[in-house]
């Protein structure tokens, strides 16, 4: 299983980014697929995850900014980021849970900045 993480940059504050996370390899029938992020000096946190049925979760720091989704044709997972804010600062990064572990994919940085 491979993941590849895209869709970071530098953007404004109020300002949009759209990141995926494509999977490639043996897939599961039921599976989680998450965003982390991580930024200097900070412990991991949990952005958001959405489940092979569609539920989904958000970290109380993104709730009502960022919507996750997932195109299970094309083995893919979205986050939408809306009116990013400068402590959205982070690399960002995907993991896919499955019943036969854990799969990281690498980051991509996401920086909010004026």
């Amino acid at each position: 299983v491979q993941l590849q993480a895209s869709g970071g940059g530098v953007v404004q504050p109020g300002g949009s980014l759209r990141l995926s996370c494509a999977v490639s390899g043996t897939l599961f029938d039921f599976d989680v697929m998450e965003w982390f992020r991580q930024a200097p000096g900070n412990p991991r946190e949990l952005v958001a995850r959405i489940t092979s049925y569609g539920s989904t979760h958000y970290g109380d720091l993104v709730q009502g900014r960022f919507t996750i989704t997932r195109d299970n044709a094309k083995q893919t997972a979205y986050l939408q980021m809306n009116d990013l804010k400068p402590e959205d600062t982070a690399n960002y990064y995907c993991n896919y849970r499955t019943p036969k572990g854990d799969y990281r994919g690498q980051g991509t940085q996401v920086t909010v900045s004026s």
